[in-house]
């Protein structure tokens, strides 16, 4: 049978001796003093050779705690086992102790930790009173309401939406949207829900937007028109509504017809580069066709200045010339018509081949043929098989009277002298 079953013989504690339990029934009998004898008596009755009792301990701090909180008025027992009296209990102890360790616990739970990434909007029964900086905080608890904002994180929101263009066509537009808080307080305060409010904010700049653009140019070269224009409206709502937020970028994902038609609008869009390609290469070929049609129409313009010119200088000089053989004649009209007359045969007779021999006279003239020398080199060095045939065909076409009046004059000259006397005709 166990040692502590009710009703059981063996009712000895197994660590301790008869007399600790004497000792302990003479406490229950004499209260506080007569424990305290008990348990002398009972330890110095036996010998403790065990760990101490747990409702022993317990009873312990009790008493303890009361010898704090003041004595109520228990009977207790010494030696002999006579009551004693003790000091009258506090009654506002206790729920002073529990005050302490509230407060004590409500001060430990105000302490908080900013991150770096953060700020905090400190509110004091709903009204705002500062922002708190990154790093250990402190603020009391149940009065101040700490709202933690990151002021570094880029949030992104994005929409696609079909809408209607200026030409009255229907298109389908993803965009995105990145942001950042800029001022902590009127992001909390000023805006209930800042990602809601700033989803209507692009849709309504998006369609504004949209609204007054063709079609066309949205699905080509618009798109960065149409990014820069919806972010600065964009930021112009938010600035109105206060939300506290700075728009990073705006980026036009996709711009595109509906469905049922994209294929229709594919071979639009192919056409229009056609034609722009074929605009591009007429363009190419003006600009290599015109700057030389330009340059020869100078080049004409400049000769006919030239010839113009050169024209107007010559006249000027003939009508010079002409007043100053005036002026000559005017002096001496016989010498002036006389020279006049010499340069007209001299120019006249300049361009003909034919020599004109004076032989009125039976001197001895020679002839040389200046007209061959100009002619070339190859008349003038001539073979003597030619020499002969050219003499044959000279004697025919001078005047027979020439050639008696040369042969009686010249008395039978040698050949060479013969070849001399020439004269060609045509």
């Amino acid at each position: 049978m166990a040692w502590n079953e009710p009703g059981g013989g063996n009712q000895h504690d197994p660590w301790s001796s008869g007399g600790r339990r004497g000792g302990n029934s003479g406490g229950d009998r004499g209260g506080n003093g007569g424990n305290n004898g008990g348990n002398n008596g009972g330890n110095n009755g036996g010998n403790n050779q065990g760990p101490p009792d747990l409702d022993e301990a317990l009873k312990k701090f009790q008493d303890k705690l009361n010898g704090m909180l003041g004595g109520g008025g228990k009977k207790g027992g010494g030696g002999n086992g006579k009551s004693g009296g003790g000091k009258p209990r506090n009654s506002l102890a206790l729920p002073g102790l529990l005050v302490i360790v509230a407060l004590a616990i409500w001060a430990a739970s105000g302490f908080y930790l900013v991150d770096q990434s953060e700020r905090g909007v400190v509110l004091r029964f709903g009204e705002y009173q500062n922002i708190v900086d990154p790093g250990l905080q402190w603020n009391p608890p149940l009065i101040d309401d700490v709202r933690m904002v990151n002021v570094t994180r880029v949030r992104s929101v994005s929409q696609t939406q079909s809408m209607l263009t200026r030409d009255e066509n229907i298109v389908e537009v993803e965009i995105s949207a990145q942001y950042q808080v800029s001022n902590p307080r009127d992001f909390v305060l000023n805006v209930r829900d800042p990602a809601l409010s700033i989803e209507n904010a692009l849709d309504s700049a998006l369609r504004h937007v949209v609204g007054g653009t063709d079609m066309i140019d949205i699905l080509t070269s618009g798109r960065e028109i149409l990014g820069s224009s919806v972010a600065s409206r964009l930021q112009t709502y938010l600035d109105s509504y206060g939300a506290g937020i700075r728009l990073q970028t705006i980026n036009i994902e996709s711009t595109s017809a509906p469905a049922p038609v994209i294929d229709a609008f594919d071979d639009v869009i192919r056409a229009r580069e056609d034609r722009q390609r074929t605009i591009n290469e007429g363009m190419a070929y003006a600009n290599a066709i015109i700057p030389a049609a330009q340059g020869q129409a100078q080049r004409v313009v400049e000769q006919g200045q030239g010839y113009r010119e050169s024209v107007v200088a010559e006249a000027q000089g003939q009508a010079n010339r002409f007043n100053a053989l005036l002026t000559e004649y005017r002096n001496s009209p016989d010498i002036m018509r006389e020279r006049m007359y010499l340069d007209a045969i001299e120019e006249v007779f300049g361009s003909t081949p034919k020599v004109l021999l004076d032989v009125s006279e039976n001197a001895p003239l020679m002839y040389l043929p200046l007209d061959q020398l100009r002619g070339g080199s190859g008349s003038g060095s001539v073979s003597s098989s030619s020499s002969s045939s050219a003499n044959d065909s000279n004697s025919e076409t001078i005047d027979p009277r020439v050639l008696d009046s040369l042969r009686s004059s010249q008395g039978g000259a040698s050949s060479s002298s013969n070849n001399a006397i020439r004269r060609e005709g045509r």
